[in-house]
């Protein structure tokens, strides 16, 4: 392939890169998620999105009527996590403050967020985040990809931006693969009758 040949532009290249997974492999994956899905823990003492004042974790964050359980530092081995708890790791920490850095959502953070009560406002919170997220990357343009992160991004900060759209990528691919197996699991895990 020679220069000339070569037409397509970075940017739309890393925005295709992730969104043929959302669209191929993870979004349809998380249609029909259920609320026993959302918050199933597989095993005891899960990290989990909970209803306030029911949390036992170090630290409960969250603005609403939810709080999601962490520690800082994070315990080694850390807690397995639910599927609820991906999920707002993906839309708050991965998609929510890097649209609030970079791309003017209002700001937002772990403590502030309002987490979602029931898997269809999680889904629906993810896919506002994802079309944010995506538009902001396209709004960079190709010079865009090349500007420095900026302090948002902390010991990043002069990394180009194109560094972090890659980053992105990985994180979102990464933890909804968590969650797709974390449903495979639910679906083939036995359940005493109630």
């Amino acid at each position: 392939m020679t220069d000339q040949t070569w037409s397509r532009t970075w940017n739309p290249l890393l925005r295709d890169q992730l969104d043929w997974h959302w669209t191929h492999q993870l979004r349809k994956r998380l249609d029909g998620l259920t609320d026993d899905e959302y918050f199933w823990e597989p095993v005891p003492d899960c990290w989990n999105v909970r209803p306030r004042g029911t949390g036992t974790a170090p630290v409960l964050a969250g603005s609403g009527t939810m709080t999601i359980d962490f520690a800082m530092p994070e315990p080694s081995p850390p807690p397995l996590t639910t599927i609820s708890w991906r999920l707002a790791h993906v839309i708050v920490g991965v998609l929510a403050m890097r649209n609030a850095s970079h791309f003017g959502r209002v700001p937002t953070d772990y403590q502030s967020f309002a987490y979602a009560p029931t898997a269809a406002e999680a889904l629906a919170q993810l896919d506002a985040e994802y079309a944010a997220w995506q538009a902001g990357v396209e709004s960079l343009g190709e010079a865009g990809l090349a500007r420095p992160c900026g302090e948002a991004e902390g010991p990043y900060a002069e990394r180009p931006m194109a560094e972090l759209v890659l980053h992105i990528n990985r994180e979102v691919v990464h933890h909804l693969s968590e969650v797709c197996l974390l449903r495979d699991l639910y679906l083939h895990t036995p359940r005493k009758a109630s």
